[in-house]
């Protein structure tokens, strides 16, 4: 994208913090983005948002919206939605692709039907329970609420007695609840900047998985840049997780997760449509290695509020 000056990005909206399970995670994001706006003298300002908030952004005449939210209310296109509402151009995906990929289940009903590789799961009801799921997607399986981010809520079950007590612990979380196929292997994630991939990086935790607590809690996460695979293989890899961001409508920027069984198999995960933007976070990770500064990162991801949202 073509660069601009600070003055014809106008009055800027930091939208961060919201409501949903990842207010803190959201707080810090906004805070490293507002720092970096306000270093490229665009005129950046602060907005936690609350039932307020559009109000607050009608009154001060935003010119648009640097998206800083994660989760419910904030990156599963309801902001999106009442952005455009009201006119305001936004950073990331639209409306749709925002609502998608915030749904674990739809998401993977998609990908499924475009060919792209994703681990079997189940959506719970009433009627499910451990017997039946073990039979369909192996004795060691993963509970996910289907509408949640930073892993919140997630638990690996290997019995009964581990399925209840997950079960019950992810019901307090946002969206219905789902069994997925547990993949025993390496787990990677693809940042997309601008619709191309950038370095891939390996996760490694001593956790049971890359869960909340090894995300942002414990100091024995390992992130490795180079990620260790062959250039082949770490190709095709940024290959499948571009098909695989394409596939939900995805725009402009985010960050696809995978796993890599024993086979060098790739399943895909999940896509994140407004990641983490801290000085420590994925995204930062792996645009740093490919020589793109944090204030630089920001100013791109910024351009795409420019961009007409599918």
């Amino acid at each position: 994208m073509n660069a601009h000056k600070p003055e014809q990005y106008g009055k800027v909206a930091v939208l961060m913090g919201g409501h949903s399970g990842e207010r803190a995670i959201s707080l810090k994001s906004g805070a490293a983005v507002l720092a970096a706006l306000q270093k490229l003298h665009i005129d950046a300002h602060p907005v936690d948002v609350d039932k307020e908030c559009f109000t607050q952004l009608a009154v001060a005449q935003y010119d648009r919206a640097f998206i800083a939210l994660h989760g419910v209310g904030g990156e599963d296109g309801t902001m999106q939605g009442a952005l455009q509402t009201i006119g305001i151009p936004y950073t990331g995906s639209g409306v749709m692709a925002s609502s998608i990929c915030m749904n674990k289940i739809i998401t993977k009903q998609l990908w499924l039907a475009a060919g792209i590789n994703t681990p079997a799961y189940v959506a719970l009801n009433e009627q499910s329970g451990y017997p039946q799921l073990a039979d369909q997607l192996g004795s060691t399986f993963i509970i996910k609420p289907s509408q949640e981010g930073s892993s919140l809520g997630i638990h690996k079950v290997n019995n009964a007695t581990e399925y209840a007590a997950a079960v019950a612990e992810a019901k307090q979380h946002q969206g219905q609840l789902m069994a997925e196929q547990w993949i025993a292997g390496k787990e990677y994630t693809v940042a997309i900047l601008e619709q191309q991939a950038l370095p891939v990086i390996r996760l490694e935790t001593p956790n049971q998985f890359y869960d909340y607590e090894a995300k942002y809690q414990a100091d024995t996460t390992q992130y490795l840049i180079p990620c260790g695979l062959s250039v082949e293989l770490e190709g095709q890899l940024q290959v499948q997780a571009q098909q695989a961001f394409a596939a939900t409508g995805a725009q402009g920027w985010g960050r696809v997760d995978v796993m890599m069984d024993g086979n060098n198999r790739s399943w895909l995960l999940e896509v994140n449509t407004v990641p983490g933007m801290t000085d420590h976070s994925l995204v930062p990770m792996a645009a740093a290695a490919r020589g793109i500064d944090f204030t630089t990162l920001v100013e791109k991801i910024l351009n795409t509020s420019f961009a007409v949202k599918n």
